[in-house]
């Protein structure tokens, strides 16, 4: 075997009751799509032929030093708890230690678990390239993520609704899959001896300065404020942020029914499964800090004095708003050129935003025509953004260099709905061109690309994305 990838599995030496040790399904015959063999090298990877890949990541072939296994977590969805999710299509197949940098590789769509509960355990192409994109492009925008490693197609058709689609595995990392929801399964279960491995192997892993349950409780909802309140300025829609889609990392996880925003509405919803919007652009600050309530509650056990526990952790919960509004304040005022936004501030970029939704303004566009001087244009009435121009342009005296500022907060590029619809329909007919494609633009959003100027278009009235769906 000419690849060999630097395992420790540290995951897999929890006691066995939080997993289950199995291998992949073999596929029939697996095929490289794409191998991203940047990021295999600073996971220490060291690759050969694609043949080789193929088998690996498809989970035909298990490398020297893997340990698969299927986790096992619980979770509420959409407000309902389910006691045991687990990985339902899903395998680990260990951790690559490299400079001191651990990562899960974990394979997406490779065949059933214990936890499938009647699915196939399979992926098809289009979320698979979906969420190699789609997940790459975050990385390039500076938002914590799993990351795509490889797509392999497996030669074998997956059966949907739609009919017979070509199936496909993704292989990606994160610095673990441990999430809310691993902590709820044995909360619901009251096994406080497995609660406290949990935590030991948390901190350890991710959170070495943390002393007690409090204090990993404030460092997971620092980075989850965070995470969201990035969410938020570039537009993106998770769509699906059930507990056991919210890592304790703080990386953004799961990519089915996500989307961007177009036009701006805060009120905008795209997951077919959302039906009364509970995941909604404008209630995802809302939706974590509940989140981060149910990982609290979990937390309780560990502490000697339950109810004096109880007390405490709420109070550190009821901080959170404070957190993502802080936040949200600091990289909004960075996308219109204020580089240390106060409170003050919150009313010109609430009267912005409040504009472009009233001015059908598109959200990319929009806020990177700031610093082009071409706002006006993006509004249906001109007029209604000059209004709110002059007291901006007043508030930006006192900066320095505002325009090359809003350069770096606000991409060009961005993965829209429409281009990645219309990129699945090429890959279901073998042309992979339109995926790397948008591979490469969304790796510089950032960046001026006149080649690529089509990708800033947003979508004629037919091209509009109405539903997004999971990647089932």
């Amino acid at each position: 075997m000419t690849v060999t990838i630097p395992f420790d599995n540290s995951y897999a030496r929890l006691p066995d009751r939080f997993y289950t040790r199995m291998k992949p399904t073999p596929v029939q015959k697996p095929e490289l799509l794409k191998f991203n063999a940047e990021l295999a090298s600073e996971m220490g990877i060291a690759h050969g032929k694609d043949e080789e890949l193929a088998e690996i990541f498809s989970g035909n072939l298990i490398p020297e030093g893997a340990e698969p296994l299927a986790q096992v977590y619980a979770g509420h969805q959409f407000g309902g708890f389910s006691p045991r999710l687990g990985d339902g299509r899903a395998n680990l197949l260990g951790e690559a230690l490299h400079a001191k940098i651990r990562r899960d590789i974990h394979l997406k769509g490779s065949g059933p678990t214990p936890y499938s509960r009647m699915g196939d355990g399979r992926a098809w192409l289009g979320p698979v390239l979906r969420e190699y994109v789609i997940s790459e492009a975050m990385h390039a925008l500076g938002i914590p993520t799993t990351r795509a490693l490889a797509a392999v197609a497996t030669g074998e058709p997956v059966y949907r609704e739609e009919g017979s689609l070509p199936g496909a595995v993704i292989a990606r990392t994160a610095s673990s899959h441990i999430r809310v929801g691993t902590f709820q399964y044995f909360w619901a279960r009251r096994d406080v001896p497995a609660l406290e491995s949990l935590f030991e192997h948390v901190v350890e892993r991710h959170y070495p300065q943390a002393s007690d349950p409090l204090d990993l409780l404030n460092a997971v909802m620092a980075n989850q404020a965070s995470l969201v309140a990035k969410w938020m300025s570039i537009g993106f829609i998770h769509g699906v942020m059930n507990t056991d889609n919210t890592t304790i990392s703080g990386e953004t996880i799961d990519y089915g029914p996500c989307a961007f925003m177009d036009k701006y509405d805060e009120r905008t919803v795209f997951s077919s499964i959302d039906h009364h919007g509970r995941y909604a652009y404008c209630n995802q600050p809302n939706v974590i800090v509940w989140n981060m309530a149910q990982f609290a509650s979990t937390l309780v056990a560990l502490m000697p004095n339950g109810d004096h526990a109880v007390e405490i952790f709420t109070k550190s919960v009821q901080t959170m708003p404070n957190l993502i509004k802080k936040e949200w304040l600091k990289l909004f005022g960075q996308k219109i050129g204020i580089s240390d936004a106060t409170e003050a501030d919150t009313a010109i970029i609430g009267d912005l935003l409040k504009r472009m939704q009233n001015g059908g303004a598109d959200f990319t566009n929009t806020f990177r025509a700031l610093a082009e001087g071409k706002a006006a244009g993006q509004f249906k009435n001109p007029d209604e953004f000059r209004e709110w121009e002059r007291i901006w342009r007043q508030r930006l005296k006192s900066e320095p260099d505002p325009e090359s500022a809003m350069l770096k907060a606000n991409p060009a590029y961005m993965p829209r709905n429409h281009r990645i619809e219309l990129m699945i329909q090429s890959a279901v007919y073998d042309d992979l061109k339109p995926f790397e494609r948008l591979l490469s633009v969304f790796s510089r959003p950032y960046e001026s690309q006149p080649d690529a100027e089509y990708l800033k278009l947003p979508p004629e009235p037919h091209e509009v994305v109405q539903r997004t769906f999971c990647g089932t």
